[in-house]
């Protein structure tokens, strides 16, 4: 395939960006997405030009560390990660814009890539357990049940990626944030910081600039791993618990 490649140049976080135009030719369709990127690079380093910086690591769809916007779409037109999205998904011909995430929260730091650490300093306020482990224990020394830990597998399965926060007309991180607290305090090992647990985190939240959640529900569509919506309205039962427990203290 032959593509047209607007892609967005910015060299930090200070300078102004701005879409540049590329041509790249001989693009098999059996390319990933970040395949097609890399063969882009390999033009322009041979060319002299600086190559455009994104993020990527395993490129196995577990990460979350690839986070494009391909033609207005957090990971582009399927409901995969950027690094399983190939280029099979596109014709001979196409012009794909390629951009980063856009949301006050995750500044760019060059080209594609954005600052990101906001979704750790939310785990940081509360994303884990302090109860000592040890050694592993026995499977079944501490029951949960089935319907619980169905719950707390399918929230954990959030990779970090942002796309929800990409997607969001708001810039809101309520779906990363609602999956790292609703797969913690369904468990009984989260049960101790059950409480100040959401209202660490959603205050954390509220303090990295996020925007605020309206239920459209963008974010559901575009999480790549299927973090449903009622995730969100979970957290938020969790919070009014929590907050209605710290006013009787």
């Amino acid at each position: 395939m032959k593509l047209t490649l607007r892609v967005w140049r910015q060299k930090n976080a200070d300078a102004d960006g701005a879409m540049s135009t590329y041509e790249v030719d001989g693009i098999s369709a059996d390319m990933s997405f970040l395949e097609m990127l890399d063969t882009l690079n390999e033009e322009l380093i041979l060319a002299g030009d600086d190559p455009v910086a994104f993020d990527h690591d395993c490129r196995e769809g577990i990460c979350g560390a690839c986070s494009l916007v391909i033609n207005g779409d957090a990971h582009g037109p399927e409901r995969t990660t950027t690094c399983q999205l190939h280029m099979r998904s596109f014709r001979d011909g196409d012009t794909i814009d390629v951009e980063p995430w856009r949301a006050a929260a995750f500044p760019v730091v060059k080209d594609l890539v954005v600052d990101r650490s906001a979704f750790d300093r939310i785990i940081q306020a509360g994303g884990y357990i302090t109860a000592p482990t040890g050694a592993a224990p026995e499977a079944h020394a501490t029951p949960v049940p089935k319907p619980d830990a169905d719950f707390a597998f399918e929230h954990a399965e959030c990779i970090g990626c942002g796309a929800c926060v990409a997607a969001c007309p708001n810039g809101a991180a309520m779906l990363f944030t609602s999956a790292k607290i609703n797969h913690l305090n369904v468990l009984p090992q989260g049960a101790p910081e059950r409480e100040t647990r959401v209202l660490d985190m959603v205050g954390q939240m509220d303090e990295e600039g996020f925007g605020g959640c309206t239920l459209t529900g963008e974010c559901a569509t575009a999480c790549p791993k299927g973090i449903p919506l009622f995730s969100i309205t979970a957290m938020n039962k969790e919070w009014l618990r929590a907050t209605r427990k710290a006013g009787r203290r």
